[in-house]
């Protein structure tokens, strides 16, 4: 024998490696009937009317304001989910959220496996409206493949350009919904049908319209099998109490072709029909076990039992069930019940538990003022004719209450600290009744003078503080006082209310 793999009769006597690339086999998923069908559809129906419908939603919030429920207004700045309003700097409120289902959606894959790819996930729920549209143009998977297969004619033509143009209009309906909750839903609407749109959300419109055509269209499965990471790092979430679409292979083995009068005995239930595998939306055999393919939508389980109904065997041959009992029924025991309550369910209700506790309590403390400060850093302080030293400051008043307030300045610091608060343009304001536009951050500056005698240190620490002469909400800030080292005597710091100059 050669080195060379092939022997001196001209054999090739090594196996040839695998091939790494393969063309699509287009899935032609059949329609069933059956229970979980009739859930699919009615989560769909309902997924998709919140989905078109919620951006038309309107909500009060008084004159000049947004009227629309969810909104993320990228002009302005702002997010509104109904009562709630939302600052750019608290968009910890959405990462919270967004950790918090993230948190959730683990718990509940743990419990009961991929639910969300199968009945919730944009990709699947749009990747059935559109083969729903397919069948009732093409007709089913049968009749979809005779046609494919045939040469082009007209009743294939114009069925092929139906079921395109139905997709493209689904395709722009979502494009132009996902567009309406980032601007006003009438408004835009009206702006894109008459042209007056900007290019922005033209190209935002033409953007999202393809992206559904495309994955909901053509790429179908292939996004759940290629293109989506959920699939390859939900199975650390999985074990043996998860309950997942699982095949009795202890029951259907062995599988075999059924003739009508034939007896069951000596054989599984399984008759071979590939009625799971036709109506499966990726295409694969539920019978070779949890794959990453399998989107646990369970159209298999309705399948399979209409069958089993007819050759009058037991229902649930493919069935929702966790690997333990599966493990024990084929073994002949006992059933045994699924564990909820184990490690990682605790761990991940327990994180549940207290994003939930910390997120409510943010929401239930959050006041409606803020302030920020910053001292001015050329020059660092000034030397007023008295001797005394003087800091400037840029004080941001937030006011996120829709209407206009009044609010009070003071500072905490030194004895003889003397503050007051100026317009941009250097008119001064009483520093007790400093009045902020509603949603709106007034910018204003203020200097803060102290006797050189009086400062205790180079950086002394300071406390500003704002309150709502209305409601009382307070916001503090700590910064520093700066002074020359040589600021003369020292005295101890004390901490004090320091009066506000006012004119």
């Amino acid at each position: 024998m050669s080195t060379s793999g092939i022997d001196m009769g001209g054999h090739d006597d090594t196996t040839a490696p695998p091939a790494l690339f393969a063309n699509r086999l287009k899935v032609y998923a059949k329609a069933v009937q059956g229970p979980v069908r009739r859930i699919k559809w009615a989560l769909l129906v309902v997924m998709l009317g919140v989905y078109y419908i919620l951006p038309w939603i309107r909500w009060d919030r008084g004159p000049g304001r947004p009227d629309q429920a969810l909104l993320l207004d990228l002009e302005g700045r702002r997010g509104y989910f109904f009562n709630l309003e939302i600052w750019p700097d608290e968009i910890y409120y959405l990462a919270g959220l967004l950790i918090f289902g993230a948190v959730l959606l683990f718990l509940v894959t743990s419990l009961y496996g991929r639910l969300w790819c199968g009945y919730a996930c944009p990709q699947t729920v749009w990747t059935d409206l559109f083969m729903w549209v397919e069948r009732k143009i093409e007709g089913d998977r049968a009749e979809r493949i005779r046609r494919d297969k045939a040469a082009l004619s007209f009743d294939k033509a114009w069925r092929k350009v139906a079921k395109h143009g139905a997709w493209v209009l689904i395709a722009a309906a979502t494009g132009g919904a996902w567009i309406m909750y980032y601007r006003d839903a009438p408004t835009v609407t009206v702006e894109i049908l008459t042209g007056q749109a900007s290019a922005t959300v033209y190209s935002m419109f033409a953007l999202f319209t393809i992206t559904t055509y495309t994955l909901a269209g053509w790429a179908r499965e292939q996004v759940c099998t290629y293109m989506c990471p959920w699939p390859r790092f939900q199975a650390a979430m999985l074990d043996d109490q998860t309950v997942t679409v699982t095949y009795q292979a202890w029951r259907g083995e062995p599988r075999g072709k059924y003739r009508k009068g034939e007896s069951f005995d000596l054989r599984g239930d399984c008759v071979d029909c590939t009625q799971c595998v036709q109506v499966c939306p990726t295409g694969i055999d539920i019978r070779d076990g949890i794959q990453l393919e399998c989107i646990n939508c369970g159209l298999c389980v309705d399948a399979c039992n209409n069958v089993m109904d007819k050759l009058h065997r037991p229902s649930a041959l493919i069935t929702w069930d966790t690997f333990a009992n599966q493990t024990a029924l084929a073994k002949g025991e006992q059933p045994r019940h699924m564990k909820i309550i184990r490690p990682r369910t605790l761990i991940y209700a327990g994180l549940i538990v207290v994003l939930g506790a910390v997120m409510m309590t943010a929401m239930l403390t959050r006041t409606r003022v803020d302030a920020t400060v910053i001292r001015d850093r050329a020059p660092l302080f000034v030397t007023l004719s008295d001797g005394s030293i003087r800091n400037g400051y840029t004080l941001k008043i937030t006011n996120r209450r829709p209407e206009g307030s009044e609010f009070a300045v003071t500072v905490d610091g030194p004895e003889g600290l003397v503050a007051s608060v100026h317009t941009p343009d250097g008119r001064e304001l009483p520093a007790d009744n400093v009045e902020v536009r509603g949603d709106t951050q007034g910018a204003l500056r203020m200097f803060i003078a102290m006797p050189r005698k009086a400062i205790p240190e180079e950086q002394t620490p300071i406390d500003v503080h704002i309150r709502n002469l209305t409601t009382g909400e307070e916001a503090s800030v700590a910064t520093v006082f700066v002074a020359p080292p040589s600021g003369g005597d020292r005295t101890q710091r004390v901490n004090s209310v320091a009066p506000v100059q006012v004119p």
